[in-house]
């Protein structure tokens, strides 16, 4: 009897023991729930989503914008994005390019956003941080390594690096707002002084993005070109990486697709619902230059790409496609309709002999699209010519604080 006493003593030392175990061993591997927690936690669902916020004002939408969101939104599972509002951005950097409702199209396009709010205010300030994190019940809010300095020289995002719930992502390379507007106040330039060779030059350096040095003739600003370096694997970051199916319908348009707009975003979501599969033909440098001008396309054919690869209605693109849709190219990618927007930069292609679509007229597979939006490529040269001082005064401004980052900028790893 006394033995059975002291092996019963044992047994429940021992289970004592080992229900302290598993409670230390709980707090590890439930998250600091305990087990019924943890348990009734399952019970309801998954995890609680991180929900990540990102804002900016996302003028002349570029695909260093887009890889911002991308990174952005691999901190979280929810991305939200802010879109600051016109009157903020003036006061704060200067007259955007593009109006609020066109860069509300943008950015709901980005495949990596989930959700959009409209007039965020360019600084975080104490209040709306609170409406971040109560309201919209935010985890994170999401930077460049780049500085973003009020007027007042502070830091924009001070409070939330404060509050301990800030994360910084890696600042694309070789492109930004500003050295695209650069890029144009200097195709404006160069035109101005009438020099065919300079326009080729200048074409040729937007087009292989190999000229990092700046002109500062006439208007006392440095103007970089591009510095954008190419690589496989931004290409496969922003690709969906799946291929239709057997029996999918495949829609198929083409075009420049140059300094990539609202008017492009609208006619794409529309093509992208007349079918299973978008497929995106971008045409080369050199063909854009023969049809629309020397000083075409400002954004180079990876910079173009990579842009249109981020729009969430774009399945695959075909980088460089041909001037023409041959019946071979409609055979190779199995393209059940052609479709173009009845907005574009030149329309007179319809009346030429070297027709490019009327293989695809002839088979009956041809549509012509309704364009939603009366914007194209001309139409955003146009608003930087226009108001052409207040922008080379804005570029001023932000080309000091980008030499600044870029010769005191160091690694930071990110994707």
């Amino acid at each position: 009897m006394e033995g059975a006493t002291k092996l019963t003593t044992a047994y429940l030392v021992g289970g004592i023991i080992l229900l302290g175990a598993s409670a230390v061993l709980a707090t590890q591997v439930y998250g600091g729930a305990s087990l019924p927690q943890f348990l009734a936690r399952r019970k309801r669902g998954k995890r609680k989503p991180v929900r990540v916020y990102m804002d900016g004002c996302f003028d002349m939408m570029h695909y260093g914008h887009c890889n911002a969101l991308r990174q952005a939104r691999a901190l979280g599972d929810v991305l939200v994005v802010g879109v600051v509002s016109d009157d903020e951005i003036t006061l704060n950097k200067g007259p955007p390019v593009t109006p609020l409702h066109e860069r509300m199209i943008m950015v709901g396009a980005v495949k990596w956003v989930d959700e959009v709010i409209p007039d965020a205010p360019y600084a975080i300030t104490e209040e709306f941080m609170h409406k971040l994190f109560n309201e919209y019940d935010i985890d994170y809010i999401i930077h460049g390594d780049d500085p973003c300095l009020l007027p007042d020289g502070t830091d924009a995002y001070a409070l939330a690096k404060k509050a301990s719930r800030y994360k910084q992502i890696k600042r694309t390379e070789g492109v930004s707002t500003t050295d695209i507007v650069g890029r144009m106040l200097l195709c404006m330039r160069e035109r101005s002084l009438g020099d065919a060779q300079n326009h080729s030059s200048l074409q040729r350096q937007f087009s292989h993005g190999n000229s990092q040095t700046g002109d500062n003739s006439n208007t006392g600003t440095l103007t970089k070109i591009s510095n954008f370096l190419p690589t496989s694997r931004r290409i496969v970051q922003f690709s969906n990486g799946k291929g239709p199916g057997p029996d999918s319908r495949i829609v198929y348009i083409d075009g420049a697709f140059d300094l990539f707009h609202a008017g492009h975003v609208e006619i794409l979501r529309i093509a992208r619902e007349l079918g299973d599969f978008l497929l995106v033909g971008i045409h080369t440098d050199h063909t854009v230059s023969t049809t629309r001008g020397p000083h075409r396309p400002i954004m180079n054919l990876h910079e173009r790409s990579l842009s249109v690869l981020a729009c969430r209605y774009v399945d695959e693109v075909i980088i460089g496609a041909p001037w023409e849709v041959s019946k071979d190219m409609i055979t190779t990618f199995n393209i059940s309709l052609v479709v173009h927007g009845t907005i574009a930069e030149n329309m007179d292609f319809l009346k030429e002999e070297s027709n490019p679509y009327a293989v695809p007229m002839a088979l009956g597979i041809y549509q012509q699209l309704e364009s939603p939006l009366d914007i194209t490529t001309s139409t955003i040269i146009k608003r930087i010519v226009s108001n052409h001082e207040a922008f080379q005064k804005r570029n001023e401004k932000k080309e000091a604080s980008e030499m600044k980052y870029y010769e005191s900028k160091t690694f930071v790893s990110g994707e």
